[in-house]
């Protein structure tokens, strides 16, 4: 019977978060809007199918530790210390005020500290999930505000994390003593020094090692599962060994797989996996709200709400106009913070199952969360009226030495190509560019020949050239030739397409085995397509003339109607600008 509810669950669950998350997308609104919106449907609240809340809670705590896995596989030091003067202070200043509208919040309601700081606290943290989408639609992720924006939104999963450790330990008391708690912290700090330590000292070596051994192997499989089990299993080993959350042990593997090579792939291969489970995390928060509750108790809702979307949003602002950021910056930074997510789930729910939070106040951070994600994309909308408001105000003459800073960021101008494969055909193409004073990117499933490469001083990466992210890495954005120097790449189509929509201009030439996928592979974008089976029949056709003792002029004349025959008409030359 509890198979049953465990195949009812999963498949009732993903299939409405499929369907309203779907919807969600085509209204341009977040798809977590809709998974949170497939909770409700498929919630004890809610009439028809019914979901079993134990199950989607299980497989919720599975979604927790892959997304803190994934994000200590995008955190990078290097992007924190770039923007440290504001994110730091900003952040940590941001999520003390919130947190302290939040508590009054609380209090007013007539509850105790415990319960109004920790509802403070999860009215705080903006999404990851949701700023990040949010950047890539705008096309700012990798420009100076995208970069200030993760690093404010590290700072916070920084201290969601430290919050997740000492949540329990301090709620954990019957009667607050401060020795007591001095202790408490001190005794925390040094188990999560141990294990940072330990995770970094023994994972520094030890995790890559694994990785490259399974990597030998050429299996997909046995990757993708060495990097979960690895994500798990210092999830659990943290909260088992150390009484530290699973949460920060997963988020400390996430860090040392993204410091080694192998980051790339272990998030192509891996993440799907964690996308899954958070899906379902977001359905089992849905799961809980109670749309007629809300109803008939509107208020604790509202305020929270009102925290999140403008108490946040106007704190935010100051601080960044006071730490010398540009009008523009601060209003399109502040107005994104307008909304909560992941972070602010997995808080409230720690307070509720220490049962310091009522199901009242859970509810109203599932009802502002739904809000403001859903909001928010309009509420974007008047950041540029904002900004002009704040130059009126004399802003803009006050930080006109902000640290945005005005000198360009230098670019290499010459001329890039990225080579998918280092084979034989590969090697020669490398060095062909290399001579040509054009830059290659090679992108290789080998991790010796990676390794190699990059001690040779050539930017190599390891990784699926199918999965988007792989070629992002790679600078396909902005390359000026693609070229598939493997024959019968698996998923050849899926990168030209990737390819073709992220960079429209990008020249491709590709390499096939048999004539019928030369067409496949032209049909599909590439620019030029190249067939093992017809260079090798011209080979031929080239020889068996010469032996016949055919003239110069027979063999051109035969080697083009051959070439027509077999690739009819060919399509125009891509051209990259070289200076020989």
């Amino acid at each position: 019977m509890h198979q049953d509810h465990l195949i009812f669950t999963l498949t009732g669950g993903l299939a409405a978060a499929l369907v309203l998350g779907y919807l969600a997308h085509l209204l341009r609104l977040s798809p977590i809007l809709g998974y949170l919106a497939a909770g409700i449907v498929v919630g004890p609240h809610t009439p028809g199918f019914n979901a079993d809340p134990e199950t989607a809670d299980q497989f919720a705590e599975v979604g927790v530790i892959l997304l803190m896995f994934g994000v200590g596989l995008q955190f990078h030091i290097e992007e924190l210390l770039a923007v440290r003067k504001t994110a730091i202070p900003g952040a940590m200043l941001q999520c003390l005020l919130s947190t302290l509208m939040g508590t009054v919040v609380g209090r007013a309601f007539g509850w105790g500290f415990e319960a109004a700081i920790v509802f403070g606290v999860s009215l705080s943290m903006a999404s990851t999930v949701v700023m990040i989408r949010s950047l890539t639609d705008s096309h700012e992720m990798h420009t100076r505000l995208g970069r200030l924006a993760m690093g404010w939104l590290v700072i916070q999963d920084i201290i969601a994390v430290l919050v997740l450790v000492l949540l329990p330990q301090i709620l954990g008391q019957k009667e607050f003593d401060p020795a007591n708690f001095a202790l408490l912290f001190l005794m925390t700090l040094v188990k999560v020094a141990i294990l940072v330590a330990g995770v970094f000292l023994l994972g520094s070596w030890f995790i890559p090692t694994v990785l490259f051994n399974i990597a030998k192997t050429r299996s997909r499989e046995l990757f993708t599962l060495t990097v979960l089990v690895l994500a798990l299993g210092i999830a659990v080993v943290s909260a088992q060994v150390f009484g530290v959350s699973m949460a920060l042990g997963a988020f400390l593997a996430g860090m040392v797989v993204g410091r080694s090579d192998f980051s790339i792939r272990a998030a192509n291969e891996a993440l799907p996996m964690r996308d899954a489970f958070a899906v379902l995390f977001f359905v089992s928060i849905g799961m809980m709200l109670d749309p007629v509750a809300m109803w008939f108790k509107p208020f604790l809702p509202l305020c929270a709400l009102g925290v999140v979307m403008i108490g946040t949003p106007l704190v935010s602002m100051v601080l960044l106009l006071l730490l010398g950021r540009r009008p523009r910056s601060a209003a399109i930074l502040a107005l994104s913070l307008g909304q909560i997510g992941e972070f602010s789930f997995i808080i409230v729910l720690m307070g509720r199952e220490m049962e310091v939070l009522s199901q009242d106040a859970v509810q109203a951070v599932v009802a502002a969360s739904l809000f403001s994600i859903s909001l928010n994309p309009l509420i974007k909308r008047f950041a540029k009226p904002l900004e002009k408001l704040l130059v009126r105000l004399g802003w803009e003459r006050k930080t006109a030495l902000s640290i945005d800073g005005t000198a360009a960021e230098i670019s290499d101008q010459l001329p890039r190509a990225i080579i998918i494969g280092f084979g034989p055909v590969g090697r020669i193409l490398c060095r062909l560019l290399e001579e040509n004073k054009i830059v290659p990117t090679i992108i290789e499933l080998n991790m010796e020949t990676v390794m190699r490469l990059k001690a040779q001083g050539i930017f190599a990466i390891y990784g699926d050239a199918s999965h988007p992210d792989t070629l992002k890495s790679a600078g396909v954005a902005d390359a000026d030739a693609l070229i598939l120097s493997t024959s019968s790449l698996p998923g050849a189509k899926e990168v030209i397409r990737i390819a073709r929509e992220r960079n429209p201009k990008i020249g491709v030439l590709a390499r096939a085995s048999y004539l019928r996928e030369q067409k496949d592979l032209l049909d599909c974008g590439a620019d030029q397509a190249f067939s093992g089976e017809g260079e090798v029949a011209l080979a031929m056709t080239e020889a068996v003339l010469v032996r016949l003792g055919a003239t110069p002029e027979q063999i051109d004349r035969e080697r083009e109607r051959v070439r027509e025959e077999l690739f009819g008409t060919p399509k125009t030359e891509m051209s990259v600008d070289v200076q020989v």
